[in-house]
């Protein structure tokens, strides 16, 4: 593959929800990402760590609750994983080991947001 065709790091995630502002206040009051801007009603860009989310209505795309899902690197995963619990998040399992690597041991958590996507927790825990 040559340079000019190689593809970079993700910019932009885009997850169809029911309803922006619903969305919106659990990705930035529960889970803590950066509200960027918005462009209607319909349309929230929010920041995760350099990464651009775009929450959006289905607009002749997508089905709500039937996305990808979204993991983000945490430290202390159970700690965060509770806090974002009391904060309102709903949780669909708690942090678990899911691999021994040589390296790292390879933890996950998940949780749910209000659209029931999946939102991934993942921590490598080093000795």
């Amino acid at each position: 593959m040559s340079a000019t065709t190689k593809l970079s790091a993700i910019h932009q995630i885009a997850i169809t929800v029911s309803d922006v502002e619903t969305a919106v206040a659990f990705y930035h009051e529960i889970l803590g990402l950066d509200l960027l801007f918005r462009a209607g009603p319909n349309l929230a860009f929010l920041d995760a760590a350099g990464v651009r989310l775009m929450l959006t209505t289905p607009q002749g795309a997508g089905t709500v609750g039937a996305n990808s899902i979204l993991y983000f690197r945490v430290k202390d995963i159970a700690a965060i994983h509770s806090a974002l619990v009391s904060r309102g998040a709903t949780s669909e399992r708690a942090p678990a080991l899911v691999a021994k690597m040589p390296d790292h041991d390879l933890w996950s958590g998940f949780l749910r947001d209000p659209d029931g996507n999946l939102v991934g927790l993942m921590e490598e825990k080093r000795e």
